[in-house]
């Protein structure tokens, strides 16, 4: 424990030093906990690359808002158009767009960044080149890319891609392992100033398109290792800004100084329970493929004391039976809540009774609830050895479900065991979890495509609805907002009725700031985007350019 004081001491007093001589306004920021700083700027990167490269030092052509309905924040382009047919998408650049060495950014930059990650497929990290047929230039501000198939939410993958400068990178013998230690960027903060294992700082963009908007001088990145690193940092008043877990954060952050320390934390990831439709254990699959027991399972889930006692109060319940909930609200349709609202909340009575009225009572005298044709329910609910807070969910729900009936115990695997088990439909009840995106359409594909059965432990559940299928493909074909608000308003029922999962919470992404130095945060008074620094987050150039220093 004293080591791990002193080595915190020793990180606290290193973000005190070398703020360069010329910046007025440094905000100091930890969005990577690492032992060391390698020098390494490669915005194809995604394990050797410094957190703060995209976004900051490489700007995204566009910004889509997640909290505001993909909402699109036009960053280096200032438009983009789909086809009526879908098959293309043409974005334009802003004009007058300057790399940060003064040499004009446009559409051939573009261009060869995609024909560049076509030549070396190991730079591209999300998977685009093969979604495109071919991309042209148009004019020196216009770059046209045509898809293989229609897609009307290729912008969304397309802009997820780094722009990177022709004139340095064409001349890059190996870029796949390129340290880029001196980059050439686009974004509002590309100048390296100091570099050292225990900190770094990167300054203004001297071209920088945006420079009106943009009141920090200089980032600073100290070397911070673990959590508890991180929170004295925090405690101690010095970190701006910060993306960690912080246990009893009330006591041990906002205590410290409640008037300027602060924290928002937005939901992210989709934690469910989920049963096999394809177990092996043919008794169960009996009732696992009734709705109506899927439905009393889920009532029989007090999500509000998972959250409280497993997650320490931190992520935030998820009682939509659509299983979107806060993170997906703009894309909500309300008869979800009317026609299905029940089922999504813990309501022990309730369930014990639909579970009685489904035939499921205990024929053969055990204690324990049976299949309505008198065979036995035997539930193993299985989640990864050593992941604690999962642990304790599932002990929580235990309790719950053993208290109506249901024959239930937990195994905890190692984690590739289980993770197989899910691939192979070979497990009773799991808990499972599932990434956050910028549309519900991504999540619903990722669960429920049997295209992707026997390949992701996302599918897990192994449930299959034509119907949702056709919905979400006629989704991806149409560029009309009112009708895509329809098809996403259908698929939203079918799943509620259907629940073929189960949700439980979406876990909190960490965003902690200090408001003495900085004005214009976002919070939950003002959600006008997320704030969390991490590099999966784009919005945090958003939050970059709202900041003012406060006077001093």
């Amino acid at each position: 424990m004293l080591k791990t004081t002193l080595i915190a001491a020793v990180s606290v007093a290193t973000l005190a030093m070398a703020v360069p001589a010329s910046a007025q306004n440094v905000l100091t920021l930890s969005s990577e906990q690492t032992t060391t700083f390698v020098r390494n700027f490669n915005p194809f990167g995604q394990t050797s690359a410094r957190y703060t490269t995209l976004d900051f030092m490489y700007e995204p052509l566009v910004v889509f808002n997640r909290l505001k309905g993909n909402e699109p924040n036009f960053r280096l382009a200032e438009s983009y158009e789909l086809a009526d047919d879908l098959k293309s998408i043409t974005f334009v650049l802003r004009d007058g767009l300057k790399w940060s060495d003064g040499e004009a950014l446009t559409a051939d930059d573009v261009v060869f960044t995609y024909d560049y990650i076509k030549k070396f497929p190991a730079l591209d990290f999300i998977s685009v080149s093969a979604q495109l047929a071919s991309v042209e230039k148009v004019d020196d501000r216009t770059v046209k890319f045509t898809l293989n198939e229609p897609n009307s939410l290729i912008a969304n993958t397309i802009v997820g891609m780094p722009i990177v400068p022709e004139h340095i990178w064409a001349d890059i013998a190996d870029p796949v392992t390129f340290a880029n230690e001196n980059p050439v960027g686009s974004g509002p903060m590309t100048e390296i100033t100091r570099f050292t294992p225990q900190v770094y700082e990167q300054c203004r963009n001297p071209n920088y398109w945006d420079a009106e908007n943009l009141k920090v001088d200089c980032l600073r990145m100290p070397q911070l290792a673990d959590n508890p690193q991180v929170l004295a940092a925090l405690a101690d008043g010095t970190l701006d800004w910060a993306t960690s877990f912080i246990p009893d954060i009330d006591n041990t952050f906002v205590a410290k100084d409640p008037e300027h320390h602060k924290y928002w934390f937005t939901p992210s990831s989709l934690v469910s329970f989920q049963v096999s439709q394809i177990t092996p254990d043919e008794n169960n699959r009996k009732a696992f493929t009734d709705v109506n027991f899927r439905r009393a399972l889920s009532m029989l889930i007090d999500r509000q004391t998972i959250v409280d006692i497993a997650g320490y109060g931190y992520p935030l319940v998820n009682e939509d039976p659509a299983s979107l909930g806060e993170l997906y609200k703009a894309f909500a349709n309300p008869e979800v809540e009317t026609q299905f609202g029940r089922y999504g909340k813990f309501d022990l009575d309730a369930a014990v009774a639909l579970l009685d009225e489904n035939g499921y009572v205990d024929a053969d005298g055990d204690g324990f609830r049976d299949n309505p044709d008198g065979t036995p329910i035997a539930i193993d609910i299985m989640v990864p050895n050593g992941w604690t807070d999962w642990i304790d969910a599932v002990q929580i729900s235990i309790e719950s479900l053993t208290e109506a009936g249901l024959n239930v115990k937990m195994s905890t695997p190692e984690a590739a065991v289980w993770t197989q088990n899910l691939i192979d439909g070979t497990y009773s009840m799991t808990l499972n979890a599932l990434a956050s995106a910028a549309n519900p359409y991504f999540p619903y594909i990722r669960s429920f495509n049997p295209g992707d059965f026997g390949k992701s432990r996302f599918t897990a559940p192994h449930w299959e609805n034509a119907e949702v299928m056709t919905l979400l493909d006629q989704y991806t074909q149409s560029k009309d907002p009112a009708e895509q608000k329809s098809l996403m308003d259908q698929v939203q029922l079918i799943v509620a009725e259907a629940m073929p999962i189960i949700p439980v919470y979406n876990s909190p992404s960490f965003y902690e700031y200090n408001t003495s130095r900085f004005t214009g945060w976002a919070d939950a008074e003002n959600p006008k985007y997320s704030p969390v620094v991490s590099n999966a987050n784009p919005a945090r150039l958003l939050q970059l350019l709202d900041l003012d220093p406060v006077a001093q």
